[in-house]
This record gives structure tokens, C-alpha cells and sequence, in this order.
């Protein structure tokens, strides 16, 4: 008589044991292939191409656009402590053919990976700013903005990573959950060999749950072996290219040029810049012309550690108009008495100090 056959019970995975084995083969082959990438990326060397926000970060200390002014300007800092450090500011403007008189008190707290700056101006107008260092090349930022002003209020939410050859930003800026409006960056810059680093930069604007707009640009970046000129260049699909060149002529002298062009079904423009920096001992000279007709200069001269004087001035030939500004920076140091006194004789060794 045979023997019973056992009843097979419907719910027991049969091909549990070779099923679990399989997916644990793809998944260790899946890690292989992926350490094997990661060590072929490191043995290359690639170094890190900087953020997209810092593409031109040669170009604009170079030239003058954010740091020409006109009318009158001082700026008073105190410094309570230098680690961490915690300092705060006040500043005055008037006389601006542009802008309002205005008065604005600052404060900065910074430390290895946190810093905090916040400001008021005398209209009641906050903003602040965090930044906040992770490991591993992370750093979430922040900044708000609570203007008198309607329409004038930003809330920006920022995320940066820096890996070994790329880096990373997402940012959106008056992020509105609800219904999903406001305007959301994301940008990507990748190390293709050691001198040429290429990306793109992603922005979608929604102001409305029934309007959007998606614009892309792409990025290009060309460094020297020897880090002594970048060129850059920024191209949208619309027809708007901008180009940069910045080269370091020497120890104390560096030339930027910049180029925009503007060749769209509305409109056609284009705009060169050309611009120059000198360090000298105790002061910093700064030129610019562009193809518009504007001539500006700007000299920061440095008498103390603690006090520089400024003077800007632009002319524009085709409108025929001028500006003029004038400022000093006065800085209180937590140097003591002994302190201050080296730096000052070491400033007058350097003034006495032949020409190199």
C-alpha cells in the first residue's frame, strides 16, 4: 500500500530559498560594480569644481559691481569675540542718487560649522541667514526676509553637497506646501577632467497653481593647470550666453573680462566688461570699463588695521552723468595695546620696505 501523500499547503513559498539567494547575488553584485566605480573616480583625482553660485566668484571680486557706491557710507564694527566669533555692525548711507538715507545694525555669530548673521534697518525691515556645516560636505542653509513692504517678504531654504569631484544644490525659494507655488533651483557641476568641469542649472517657477515656467542653463567651466586664469560660460536654449574670463597677472594684479549676449526674438544685446584689481601695501585699487560707456574706479585705502577710507566714482558717457561716493570702515579690534602696536610697526616696515 503506498504511503499517504502529505497535503501541500498553499501559502508556503516554494522558491522562497532560491528566490532569497538570488536577490541576495544581484545585490552583492550591485555593491561590487559600485565600489569598483567609487575606486576608479578616486584613482583619477578629480578635484571639486565649486558650486554654480560661486561659477564667477574670480570675475566679481575682480570687477565692481558689488562694491560701487555712491553718496556718503560708514560702517562701524565691534568685534565682542573672536572664537567663536561674534560681532556686530552698524552702517549709514545718504546722499545716494539711487537709494534712501538709511541706517542698518548688523550682528555675525560663526563658529567651525553654524554661522549666523541678522540685520534691521530703520524702517523695520529683518533679515537673517543660517548656515549649517554636516559632515561629510552637507550644509543646509536658511535665509528670511520680513520687509514693511508688500510683496518684499523671502523665505529661502538652501541644501549644498560637495562631493570629491561634483557638487550638488537644491534651494527653493517662498516654498508654499499647499498648493505646491514658488520657485524651486536645482543645480548639478561634475569634474570631467582636471581642468574642465561642466553642468546645468534647473529653474521652475510657479507663481500660481495654473502658470509655470521651467528654464534650464548650462554651465562650462576651464581651469589652468596652474589655477592662474578660468574661463566660464553660461548658456540658456532662448538665445542668452555669458562668458568670463579672469586671469592673475601677477601677485597683486588680476583682469577679469565679461561678456553678455542677448539674442532673442524681443531682443538683441550685448555687453563686454572689462575690469582690473591692485593689491597694494595697505590699499586696493579697482577699474572698470564696459562697452556701455560707464568708466568706474573704486580705492580702498587701509591707514590702521582698524580704519579704511573708500572713494567710488563712475562715469557715464552716453547718459552724461557722474556719481561720486566717499566712505570709511572703522573696525573696533580685540587686539590688546601690545598687539596693536606690532601690527602697526609691521605695516610700517612693509611701507618702508622696497618694491618687489
Amino acid at each position: 500500500m503506498a504511503s499517504p501523500v502529505s497535503p501541500i499547503n498553499p501559502y508556503t513559498p516554494l522558491s522562497a530559498a532560491p528566490s532569497s539567494s538570488s536577490s541576495s547575488n544581484s545585490t552583492s553584485l550591485f555593491s561590487g560594480y559600485l565600489n569598483s566605480f567609487s575606486r576608479w573616480r578616486a584613482e583619477l583625482g578629480l578635484p571639486n569644481p565649486g558650486s554654480v553660485e560661486n561659477l564667477q566668484k574670480e570675475v566679481k571680486a575682480t570687477h565692481l559691481t558689488n562694491y560701487a557706491f555712491d553718496g556718503g557710507r560708514a560702517d562701524l564694527t565691534k568685534s565682542m569675540s573672536m572664537n567663536p566669533l561674534f560681532q556686530v555692525t552698524h552702517s549709514f548711507t545718504l546722499g545716494s542718487q539711487t537709494m534712501a538715507p538709511s541706517y542698518n545694525f548688523g550682528a555675525i555669530y560663526a563658529t567651525d560649522n553654524v554661522f549666523l548673521q541678522g540685520g534691521v534697518d530703520h524702517d523695520g525691515n529683518v533679515n537673517a541667514r543660517l548656515n549649517q556645516g554636516w559632515s561629510n560636505g552637507h550644509v543646509s542653509k536658511a535665509q528670511a526676509q520680513l520687509s514693511q513692504t508688500p510683496g518684499h517678504n523671502l523665505l529661502q531654504l538652501e541644501q549644498d553637497y560637495s562631493g570629491q569631484d561634483f557638487n550638488l544644490n537644491l534651494k527653493a525659494v517662498n516654498p508654499w506646501p499647499t498648493d505646491l507655488t514658488g520657485i524651486f533651483v536645482g543645480s548639478y557641476l561634475q569634474s570631467i577632467t582636471k581642468n574642465l568641469a561642466c553642468g546645468t542649472e534647473w529653474v521652475f517657477q510657479r507663481p500660481t497653481p495654473s502658470t509655470s515656467e521651467l528654464v534650464a542653463t548650462y554651465l562650462a567651466k576651464y581651469t589652468s593647470s596652474d589655477r592662474s586664469w578660468i574661463t566660464t560660460a553660461q548658456l540658456q536654449p532662448a538665445g542668452i550666453l555669458q562668458a568670463t574670463y579672469w586671469q592673475k597677472l601677477s601677485e597683486k594684479v588680476d583682469f577679469a573680462a565679461d561678456l553678455q549676449l542677448v539674442a532673442t526674438p524681443m531682443r538683441r544685446d550685448a555687453v563686454a566688461t572689462l575690469g582690473a584689481k591692485y593689491d597694494l601695501r595697505l590699499s586696493t585699487f579697482r577699474a572698470q570699463l564696459d562697452s556701455t560707456g560707464k568708466v568706474s574706479a573704486l580705492l580702498e585705502q587701509r591707514f590702521t588695521p582698524t580704519f579704511a577710507f573708500l572713494v567710488s566714482g563712475e562715469i557715464d558717457h552716453l547718459k552724461n552723468s557722474a556719481k561720486v561716493g566717499v566712505g570709511v570702515m572703522i573696525e573696533s579690534s580685540a587686539l590688546s595695546p601690545e598687539e596693536m602696536e606690532m601690527q602697526m610697526q609691521q605695516m610700517q616696515m612693509q611701507q618702508l620696505s622696497p618694491p618687489q
